[in-house]
C-alpha cells in the first residue's frame, strides 16, 4: 500500500469521531428533552450539566477533526 493511500485511509477513520460526536449530541439533547418533559421542575437543575456535556462532546469532535487534518497535511 502506498503511504499516501494510508494517510487518506487514516484520516477517513479519524473522521468517524466527528460522526459519532454528532450522534452523541443528538442523543444527549433528546434525553434532556425527554427528562424535561417528564419532570419540568428538575429541568433547570440539569441544564448546566447539559451544557457541560455538550462542551466536552463537541471538544472531542473538534479534536477528531484536528487529528484528521494533521494526518492529511503534516508529515
Amino acid at each position: 500500500m502506498d503511504a499516501e493511500a494510508a494517510r487518506y485511509i487514516a484520516a477517513g477513520l479519524a473522521c468517524f469521531g466527528m460522526g459519532l460526536t454528532s450522534l452523541a449530541l443528538g442523543n444527549m439533547f433528546a434525553q434532556y428533552l425527554t427528562g424535561a418533559l417528564r419532570n419540568p421542575s428538575a429541568a433547570d437543575g440539569q441544564f448546566g450539566r447539559l451544557v457541560f456535556g455538550f462542551a466536552v462532546t463537541e471538544a472531542l469532535g473538534i479534536f477528531s477533526l484536528l487529528i484528521a487534518l494533521l494526518l492529511l497535511f503534516v508529515g
